[in-house]
């Protein structure tokens, strides 16, 4: 089993699965591809509150910058610090080693009712 089998992803093109108790958000490998080679990634800090749908952070590449959406309401517990100092690194894999953030949810099941699993995204995207 892959981790790709127990991913959500939003319209908007970010990802959420569990691990640990917690909930893993990042960017698809669809989202990625589109915006070309990654060179600057802004997270929040560890503590802050979000309503699915906020705007988490932005991501900027060599073609352009965008928002990166929470696709589930929760707190920030953990951000990827290695994605500050080496944005290219999401470029390589867009699963596991580089996560934007992991959160803690009280929500997840109300707040994934409009989320697809990944096969379906993909299916979507071609």
């Amino acid at each position: 089993m892959t981790v790709t089998d127990n991913i959500l992803c939003s319209k908007s093109h970010e990802y959420v699965y569990e691990k640990d108790g917690k909930y893993v958000i990042g960017l698809t490998d669809y989202a990625i591809e589109q915006l070309g080679d990654i060179v600057f990634v802004d997270l929040p800090e560890i503590g802050t509150e979000f309503s699915k749908g906020d705007i988490l952070g932005t991501i900027e590449s060599v073609k352009a910058a965008s928002e990166i959406y929470i696709p589930i309401s929760g707190t920030i517990e953990d951000i990827n610090e290695e994605l500050i100092e080496k944005p290219e690194l999401m470029n390589e894999q867009p699963f596991d080693e580089v996560w934007l953030v992991k959160l803690s949810s009280a929500s997840f099941v109300q707040d994934s009712n409009d989320l697809i699993d990944y096969k379906a995204y993909k299916a979507e995207m071609e």
